[in-house]
């Protein structure tokens, strides 16, 4: 396996093989107290190496062949990315049933945390704050969809893959479910994977992978991040399970500023705020071929972040100033809003053809 230390040029530092022994002597020997989580496919466990840097050590639990696929592809494609947004990976440890990936250490948790934790959130500069990881994540995804060669597809993009740093910078995570491009468009995938509540429809219709997927996921977490809502809520009525689908409802009776998170209300200037619910409505439409392209998505976001940190970009602004900060030229199409399907909250959907 030794010669296996040759992989990875992208990871900036270098891809190390680490041994059993020093993973063990990292964590205490795995031990309960330095657990950071757990998950579908293992544990991950914080360490510290001997030159003291702090890591995450992903101990998976599986075993199948289908299983060893997943966990390869991540460190392929994980090796191969250096971007200040993507979680590094530093290494492996593959002479064992039971293989390990060694990531660098993030310390501020999931952006689901950070929505939904209760804490964090509550600064006078937090509509800034999410504007700001919404674009490096998007920028993320967009350098992995137009940069990376072969382009690569997340497949699992949620508010839960995605890692905030200690200056709450983004970096997306959780690349098991992750594909290389294929050459052939008409290449169709045999299973499905994905989180309810984030998971494109045309996707789980079609069982083919696509760029438009990420844009349709990444526009979920868009309006995660906007309402603090989550995706998929059982308390109500059926037709109000999906956060998608309300919104859709309240975006045709243009009534959709009720749903947003109440600091968004306040801070956002109306222009901004027509402009990002155009932006998330066309990143969760229904057909595949209206989404923006990441690339696109990551430009709007940018720019939106600096329409909101300029004055004019508050509310009472003059709404011609607002056009010539956003792109008078912006064009966009009606909305045509369509049901989503409710599928169960936090679940991981697979489907075998």
């Amino acid at each position: 396996m030794r010669s296996y230390s040759g992989v990875a040029g992208g990871g900036g530092g270098g891809f190390k093989i680490f041994s059993e022994e020093e993973l063990k002597k990292a964590t205490n020997n795995f031990a309960a107290d330095q657990i950071l989580g757990r998950g579908g496919h293992g544990i991950v466990y914080r360490g510290v190496l001997e030159d003291k840097t702090i890591v995450a050590i992903k101990k998976s639990k599986m075993m199948e062949a289908t299983e060893t696929k997943e966990f390869a592809r991540e460190m392929l494609i994980l090796s191969q990315i250096n971007h200040r947004n993507v979680v590094k990976l530093h290494g492996c440890f593959l002479e064992v049933e039971v293989p390990m990936l060694v990531y660098e250490y993030v310390s501020n948790g999931t952006l689901y945390h950070y929505i939904h934790g209760g804490e964090g959130l509550d600064t006078n500069k937090a509509l800034d704050t999410r504007l700001r990881i919404a674009a490096e994540s998007a920028e993320a995804l967009s350098y992995m969809h137009s940069s990376a060669s072969p382009p690569i597809l997340h497949g699992d993009v949620k508010t839960a893959s995605i890692l905030l740093d200690g200056t709450l910078t983004a970096k997306v995570s959780d690349f098991g479910a992750s594909k290389l491009q294929p050459s052939d468009e008409a290449e169709i995938a045999t299973l499905v994977q994905g989180t309810c509540g984030y998971l494109d429809p045309e996707y789980l219709m079609t069982c083919q992978l696509t760029d438009k997927s990420d844009v349709y996921s990444f526009g979920v977490v868009l309006l995660e991040l906007l309402t603090r809502k989550k995706v998929l809520c059982f308390d109500g009525p059926e037709e109000d399970r999906s956060l998608v689908s309300r919104f859709t409802t309240v975006v045709k009776a243009d009534q959709h500023d009720k749903l947003l998170d109440d600091q968004v209300r306040t801070e956002m200037g109306p222009e901004a705020l027509e402009e990002v619910t155009h932006l998330v409505m066309h990143c969760v439409g229904m057909i595949r071929e209206e989404r923006p392209s990441m690339k696109q998505v990551a430009e709007e976001l940018e720019a939106l972040r600096r329409y909101h940190r300029h004055p004019w970009g508050q509310a009472g602004a003059d709404p011609e100033e607002g056009q010539s900060l956003l792109g008078e030229e912006q064009q966009h199409d009606t909305f045509r809003p369509q049901d989503v399907l409710d599928l169960e909250e936090g679940s991981t959907y697979i489907f075998s053809l």
